[in-house]
């Protein structure tokens, strides 16, 4: 993490998230908008998949702002029940904290994404990453 990344974004003004989102082309890259209290505002263009993964000890907060995302789950009793939702436009969910997932999403989408300040795109366990995903806390929006 560079210091960058640790600086706080400023809010001082209105965010237009079609501007963030136009500001950058990286996919599986996410981008601090700005934070809440301990929480990065992040926001993320996506395509493919991502890598199957869990966040230990935080929720992950998912918010399709374009396009649709589907997101791979392996929970239930054993902790190996799969299941897949599917979040169009509009659509939230929240991948709780030890649910093991894998976003991905066939023709590409726009995401608005919550979590702790310091989280990593692969979470605490992962499967290998390629090199189409950016493991990262985030990178600060550059304005």
């Amino acid at each position: 993490m560079t210091t960058d990344d640790l600086a706080r974004p400023a809010t001082t003004e209105p965010i237009s998230l079609t501007d963030a989102l136009g500001s950058f082309d990286a996919l599986w890259s996410p981008r601090i908008l700005t934070r809440v209290n301990d929480y990065d505002v992040r926001v993320a263009k996506v395509h493919g998949e991502h890598i199957w993964h869990v966040h230990e000890n935080t929720d992950e907060f998912f918010l399709v702002v374009d396009g649709a995302l589907d997101i791979d789950l392996r929970d239930g009793p054993t902790g190996r029940d799969e299941r897949t939702v599917t979040l169009p436009r509009g659509a939230v969910f929240v991948v709780e904290r030890g649910v093991w997932h894998r976003p991905r999403s066939a023709d590409g989408a726009s995401l608005l994404l919550f979590e702790p300040s310091g989280t990593s795109t692969v979470g605490d366990a992962h499967d290998p990453v390629p090199d189409h995903v950016d493991a990262t806390t985030g990178h600060v929006l550059n304005r």
